[in-house]
């Protein structure tokens, strides 16, 4: 049951010419829109973009080493997607041989979905069907996949902070498309601000979820939180601060056997002594330094695309 939510294999997306990338930074609150000062060190944007290049390396090799399988491809920059090392946003991959592909709010975004990598997944994964909702784009209908959409797998639930990337309409032709339940839910931060994505808040595993239900305003705060513990999971309350460093991006994935968690170290260092213990029950964490990367917005979580699809023999 662990592969259903944590695979063994992913995709993952090597920028080589990394920003910050302006079209998302108005509704995107963990995003810097400014990379030119890190650790007090004045970087152009060569120097911010081969730090981005190994951190993701680092990324890649320590996945590796615990048996995550990682199909690695290069942005080298000629489409001007900055934000192309968050691949799973446009595409996601499901039991049974489905793929989903998805509209995207900003435009620089839509030009990130590449047929190279659905290709390498019919080569090496029994693929059944693509179902395309990229058109949708040209109705101003969004939903930004594993990003916008936080998925149980094992029991068929689609948690969804609502936003301008997760319209309603979509998530209700996915859930009928791939059956799963919409749980959709209003979102604000300590600001009052909207989430953007449901993956920077809330990240579901085979037996427990990390979730910061304090930004679930009234009943529904209740209902989301009845709903994971129905499922059998095991509820880690984050704080609005724990969010902030990135705390709820994070995703499982089985590696030789066994079950990671893995993490930003900034996430780690954000989680007390006890909700560590309570993963560490069932996952093992690993955790790796990003700093560059997060600064555009999003961590570990975003930059995996988890592979759902049974491999060819």
């Amino acid at each position: 049951m662990a592969l259903i939510q944590a695979p063994n294999s992913v995709v993952m997306v090597r920028p080589w010419k990394f920003f910050s990338n302006p079209e998302t930074a108005v509704d995107n609150a963990f995003q810097k829109t400014s990379l030119e000062k890190q650790d007090s060190l004045e970087l152009d944007r060569t120097g911010i973009s081969l730090q981005a290049k190994n951190e993701f390396d680092i990324v890649v090799a320590g996945l590796n080493e615990n048996g995550i399988n990682v199909h690695v491809f290069d942005d080298f920059g000629d489409r001007e997607t900055p934000d192309s090392v968050f691949p799973n946003n446009w595409f996601s991959t499901h039991s049974g041989g489905h793929v989903a592909l998805y509209p995207m709010f900003s435009k620089n975004r839509r030009r990130e979905r590449r047929s190279d990598i659905i290709e390498m997944l019919k080569a090496h994964y029994r693929v059944q069907d693509v179902i395309d909702f990229s058109g949708l784009e040209w109705d101003n209908l969004f939903l930004e996949g594993t990003g916008a959409m936080v998925l149980d797998n094992v029991n068929r639930i689609a948690y969804v902070a609502k936003s301008n990337r997760a319209n309603e309409v979509i998530l209700e032709r996915f859930c009928t498309s791939f059956q799963y339940e919409p749980m959709a839910f209003e979102t604000a931060d300590a600001t009052g601000t909207a989430i953007y994505h449901t993956n920077v808040m809330m990240c579901v595993a085979s037996k427990y979820a990390l979730i910061c239900l304090d930004m679930i305003p009234n009943v529904r705060r209740a209902e989301v939180k009845q709903r994971l513990e129905e499922s059998g999971i095991e509820v880690i309350e984050l704080s609005f601060d724990q969010i902030d460093n990135f705390a709820g991006n994070a995703i499982e994935l089985t590696g030789n056997g066994k079950s990671h968690l893995v993490m930003s170290q900034r996430a780690r260092n954000a989680l007390t002594v006890d909700q560590i213990a309570s993963i560490e029950q069932h996952s093992k964490i690993l955790d790796f330094s990003i700093p560059t990367i997060e600064l555009a917005g999003g961590s570990i979580r975003c930059m995996i695309a988890g592979i759902h699809l049974s491999p060819r023999t």
